[in-house]
């Protein structure tokens, strides 16, 4: 079971169309980025969101519509699985009760001062899953 979803609205941007008029490809990882980083920001605790960072290291991403300027979007993600200084994230990217896109992707956390990948504490992890604690959604290693 993974944790509650977050949703995160988008504002479409002209910035954002491309030449075919609709919303270009790469801007759906900006969407997947900015969701991901709203989500941690709201859940875990000041300390933390301070002392720590995210790169992404794995995005896949499959398109299903195209979005275009005023639309509005949603994106929603769910963590579902955090493993030592790796989360998994699923994000579907929504306008109404269309899936514009679905992309899985996996982050890295890491302390902003040497750059290095940090774990993200059970104490952390349970503000996203919650209790009881579940050993496949946090492994720890």
């Amino acid at each position: 079971m993974s944790a509650k979803p977050f949703a995160f609205p988008i504002r479409v941007l002209p910035e954002d169309i491309d030449f075919m008029g609709h919303v270009n490809n790469a801007r759906y990882l900006g969407w997947v980025q900015d969701v991901v980083l709203a989500h941690w920001n709201k859940l875990a605790p000041a300390e933390e969101v301070a002392s720590k960072a995210w790169v992404a290291l794995k995005h896949e991403i499959t398109y299903r519509r195209p979005a275009f300027l005023h639309d509005d979007v949603i994106a929603e993600t769910v963590l579902e699985k955090i493993a030592g200084a790796r989360s998994f994230y699923n994000t579907v990217i929504r306008r109404g009760e269309d899936v514009l896109a679905e992309v899985k992707s996996m982050w890295c956390c890491i302390d902003a001062e040497s750059l290095r990948p940090a774990r993200i504490s059970r104490d952390v992890a349970e503000k996203y899953f919650g209790l009881p604690r579940s050993q496949e959604r946090y492994t720890g290693s």
